[in-house]
């Protein structure tokens, strides 16, 4: 698996799953939306730790910023 996700996408997707995990145990979600959005917020936690987005992958996308040659 070669990384494809960049900071920016890392801090965003972790920042989406703490938003659901709050509004989880502030019971702001229930009932099968609890467990889709909750299952969708340990993906995204998963991809963000491996760096790898296997989405990307398959539409050969990458948000990893090129290093500039000085």
């Amino acid at each position: 698996m070669k990384k494809n996700m960049g900071s920016a996408d890392k801090i965003v997707r972790v920042l989406f799953a703490i938003i659901i995990a709050i509004l989880y145990f502030t019971n702001q979600i229930t009932g099968a939306a609890a467990i889709v959005l909750g299952v969708f917020a340990v993906v995204l936690l998963l991809t963000s730790v491996m760096g790898f987005c296997p989405l990307y992958s398959m539409i050969k996308l990458s948000t990893i910023k090129k290093e500039s040659k000085a």
